[in-house]
């Protein structure tokens, strides 16, 4: 069972502890420790008690769409590494599906006939997580399973509340301050009618989140637009209105979203570290399932 969010509202800010002389040099070699730490405690989980060794965990695919925008291409390794810094022992790997290297067909050519967890990083069901990445994982010789996309789910909300505040969204609001606020999710959009459920569960859980409306918008395919939900918006008198970037990494559809934000607009998910627990949480669920449930539809994931 995932936690309930952990919650930015607080009004007390804690002071600082003074630091010592050379806390720099503390910090780091604290730092250090904390990696062999961590390291060793890695090696050892692959021993079994009775001295065997264990097998190797399966290794960890994270699968990106890809983008023209060089920022994309960073954001996600960013995130790779808050994944192998979270758990070591597995072996994290990158592929795209399309305009980056390495190209996701390359990336399992190089795992030969290891066993490989595909993780999607792609927000909800569509063509991407129903057709491309499970043909691209069956005309390999690795041995995959292709994990659930990462929304909807609690930890990408937190995320996206994260984000919103990073932006200026107030955490205490008045009740005529929240009477006029509201949110537009800003999503990629998709033909395809599962990838709509998905998005306006994020944003239901959102709304909730905030306490305010919360309306799903798109930047291709799909309606509304997010222009065009702005403009509902503010004829019901929400005047403060604040748009969420529901979208991995930066790239042209968040940068014209936030451009249509009349307040304020949030940064794209990207390396937030719920974000990294969030990616571990659909490893760990896959290679806990049991096999027959892996060929079965995708359902919506919470």
């Amino acid at each position: 069972m995932t936690p309930s969010p952990r919650s930015y509202d607080e009004s007390a800010q804690h002071p600082q502890s003074p630091r010592p002389p050379g806390g720099a040099h503390l910090d780091s070699t604290a730092h250090i420790m904390d990696r062999i730490t961590s390291q060793l405690g890695s090696q050892l989980s692959l021993i079994s008690l009775d001295g065997s060794r264990r097998p190797a965990p399966p290794a960890l695919v994270l699968v990106g769409h890809g983008s023209r925008d060089p920022r994309a291409l960073s954001t996600v390794g960013a995130l790779a590494e808050r994944v192998r810094e979270l758990r070591p022992d597995v072996p994290v790997h990158l592929g795209h599906i399309e305009l980056n290297a390495p190209l996701l067909p390359d990336t399992l050519a190089g795992l030969g006939t290891a066993e490989a967890v595909l993780v999607p990083l792609l927000l909800s069901r569509g063509y991407h997580v129903k057709q491309d990445i499970p043909e691209m994982a069956a005309a390999a010789s690795a041995r995959t399973r292709v994990a659930a996309p990462l929304g909807p789910h609690p930890l990408l909300v937190e995320t996206l509340y994260a984000r919103l505040v990073e932006a200026g969204w107030r955490t205490r609001m008045t009740d005529e301050q929240r009477r006029t606020s509201a949110v537009v999710l800003a999503a990629a959009g998709s033909r395809d009618p599962d990838s709509d459920v998905d998005t306006r569960r994020t944003a239901q859980l959102l709304a909730e989140r905030l306490g305010v409306p919360v309306v799903p918008a798109y930047a291709t395919t799909a309606a509304p637009t997010v222009p065009a939900a702005v403009r509902a918006l503010t004829a019901r008198g929400r005047h403060r209105v604040a748009v969420a970037s529901y979208f991995t990494a930066p790239g042209r559809f968040a940068t014209e979203c936030a451009e249509a934000a009349p307040w304020i607009a949030a940064a794209p998910l990207g390396a937030h570290p719920s974000m990294a627990h969030l990616i571990l949480h659909r490893y760990d669920e896959t290679v806990a399932a049991p096999a027959t449930s892996l060929t079965r539809e995708l359902a919506p994931a919470m």
